[in-house]
């Protein structure tokens, strides 16, 4: 690796570790459900979004509320205290298709199908509300 590389890597390295983030990898359901899901918690206090996902029917709500935990316990984890209520909030949240599973499903007349069995990646960003804390 040159010289340029290695030093943009490591200023990249060096600018995530102010960063708090919790990645989902290949879940098992289509994008498009997901962000309905994601829409509801996009920068919402952390908290409260923990809430609504609890409450919310969807099954991708489940897995995003585990990634939300997830992601409020690294901030715990980088800046060795407890977050408390009213501190942290949703920054940003993102899903991205992963590999699609292709599929085929017999039709009429010999012919067949094909079904697209999506997944999806998701990554969860939380941040504190006063950066005078940190």
């Amino acid at each position: 690796m040159g010289l340029r590389k290695r030093n943009a890597a490591e200023a990249m390295k060096e600018a995530r570790k102010s960063e708090y983030f919790a990645h989902l990898r290949n879940v098992p359901s289509s994008p498009r459900k997901m962000r309905l899901v994601v829409d509801m918690i996009r920068g919402q206090e952390a908290f409260k979004a923990l809430g609504i996902l609890k409450f919310s029917n969807k099954e991708a709500s489940r897995k995003v509320e585990k990634l939300l935990r997830s992601a409020i316990a690294n901030w715990e984890q980088k800046n060795e205290r407890k977050a408390e209520s009213g501190e942290l909030y949703v920054k940003t949240v993102y899903v991205d298709a992963a590999p699609m599973l292709k599929r085929m499903r017999p039709a009429p007349q010999g012919r067949g199908y094909r079904i697209r069995k999506r997944s999806n990646h998701v990554t969860i960003y939380v941040d504190s509300i006063n950066k005078s804390n940190d």
